[in-house]
């Protein structure tokens, strides 16, 4: 099945809004949510230029709508404000687990404890 110029368009917005945000968001308080090793690892294996594009074109789809500033549950809201994002980056993990290699969870294991004692990912 080949891809449009369309998703390919979107992907790339996708992947501009995640690389530009993606630290900054885990940085601000969310690099303490229970899912953020994951998330960080779908960011490393969506880098990954080993990684198939329609894989990183999903993984990339999932972290923008993580960045996203307005979503379906709002991120402040204690307990909730992520759950919705959870749900997206979880469904999307289950469906492309098999391509976050452990290089993936090592690098992002090793970036968020960076982030947790106050230096950069």
């Amino acid at each position: 099945m080949a891809m449009d110029d369309d998703a390919f368009a979107h992907a790339g917005e996708d992947e501009r809004r995640v690389r530009a945000g993606f630290w900054s968001k885990l940085k601000s308080g969310a690099a303490r949510i229970p899912f953020a090793e994951d998330a960080a690892s779908a960011y490393y294996c969506a880098l990954d230029r080993g990684t198939p594009v329609r894989v990183r074109m999903m993984l990339f789809g999932a972290l923008a709508y993580f960045l996203l500033p307005a979503d379906t549950v709002p991120d402040f809201m204690p307990v909730l404000g992520f759950t919705d994002d959870a749900a997206v980056l979880a469904t999307a993990l289950n469906l492309l687990a098999g391509h976050i290699s452990p290089t993936h969870r090592a690098a992002a294991r090793a970036a968020l404890n960076r982030l947790r004692t106050g230096g950069r990912a």
